[in-house]
């Protein structure tokens, strides 16, 4: 079965209706019939933001369940170390340390196609042995 990753940008706007990309994210998910694998990390960022609406955090966890959401860990200490190195390494991009373990998830699944609105991030940010990320929302998007 296909997988995208999924980053924190498109979550947040396919909960969020007042989202200028919320449409075309949520016909882009909506038709998704792979799995989408992302990190608590990226969870724990989008609960940030979504925390604003009342209803954001049912709506997310809602989704998760919905969606099947595959979330896996990202904090034990080898990977925050290796997330680290890579935030240093991208820091005049700049990574934070959800798209760090997104990269990290990418090299882990082998999975490269990410739904992201973070253009400019994940056309510069790449994996082991310089694979790049495939943005399948591109265009999806002003």
């Amino acid at each position: 079965m296909r997988a995208w990753l999924l980053d924190t940008g498109p979550l947040v706007a396919y909960l969020d209706a007042a989202d200028p990309a919320h449409r075309d994210v949520a016909t882009r998910l909506g038709g998704w019939t792979g799995r989408l694998c992302t990190t608590s990390a990226v969870v724990t960022e989008a609960m940030h933001f979504v925390a604003a609406s009342r209803q954001g955090p049912s709506l997310l966890a809602s989704f998760a369940q919905q969606a099947g959401l595959l979330v896996y860990e990202c904090a034990q200490p080898w990977q925050l170390a290796e997330a680290a190195a890579l935030m240093a390494r991208y820091a005049d991009t700049p990574m934070d340390f959800a798209d760090a373990t997104l990269v990290l998830l990418a090299e882990r699944l082998n999975v490269f196609d990410i739904a992201t609105l973070d253009r400019r991030g994940f056309t510069t940010y790449r994996a082991a042995r310089r694979r790049p990320f495939r943005l399948v929302l591109d265009g999806a998007h002003g």
